[in-house]
């Protein structure tokens, strides 16, 4: 099996250091926690960029709820792809829906276009798509390198049947990456099922926003 890799969420600069000290390979930087994570406040994603190492996500969300988005939205995530990338991060993750439930290829591979060279990762909106097999294929048409899952169910565990399936048929075209619910008591369980190389957690072990060391060091160990 190959070594795994893990890419810590974190919802506020202290994450970032906290993941990066205890041995995370990327953070994916978000604001709004109990949104599922927007755009990140630029300021503090610049803060968070001179403080790490480790490679830096940005997640480009405009808003909570669906992933249709208005034209109004999809300029202000164009926005803030072109305004991030002066900041020299490592790669963006978002996901754009149609109303049917399908990937919106159009405007993915738009968005897509807009962060090269940086790599992009579709979000965990690829847990409402319609047909998650034809998805799969659309969104790696769009260009994207990396998916961002919890297989479809309400967390990883529960998805894990389809988080494998997905792993078989990306055949290496893209990187699936289990998350949601993730955490150091379930990963060896994931990683022996699904075999995936990436895996994404908040690692967070209370009711607060913040990242929990022992379990980023934890996490990190099962890999």
């Amino acid at each position: 099996m190959e070594k795994g890799k893990l890419e810590i969420a974190c919802f506020n600069p202290q994450s970032a250091i906290i993941a990066q000290q205890n041995g995370a390979d990327r953070v994916e930087l978000c604001d709004n926690m109990n949104e599922g994570g927007t755009t990140p406040n630029f300021e503090i994603t610049k803060s968070v960029r001179a403080a790490l190492e480790i490679e830096l996500n940005v997640m480009i969300r405009p808003r909570g709820g669906d992933f249709v988005y208005s034209d109004d939205e999809f300029e202000l995530m164009k926005e803030s792809i072109s305004a991030f990338k002066k900041l020299k991060v490592d790669g963006f993750v978002f996901g754009i829906l149609n109303k049917d439930g399908s990937v919106n290829e159009k405007q993915n591979k738009e968005l897509v276009a807009l962060a090269n060279p940086c790599p992009c990762t579709f979000h965990r909106a690829f847990d409402e798509v319609a047909a998650v097999f034809v998805s799969l294929e659309k969104v790696i048409n769009c260009g994207f390198k990396t998916v961002l899952t919890s297989g479809q169910e309400k967390n990883v565990v529960e998805g894990i049947d389809v988080l494998a399936a997905l792993v078989e048929k990306a055949n290496s075209r893209i990187i699936i990456m289990p998350g949601g619910g993730l955490r150091s008591s379930n990963i060896v369980f994931l990683k022996q099922k699904t075999d995936a190389l990436f895996y994404h957690s908040s690692a967070i072990t209370d009711s607060s926003e913040t990242a929990n060391g022992d379990e980023v060091k934890a996490l990190k160990a099962t890999l």
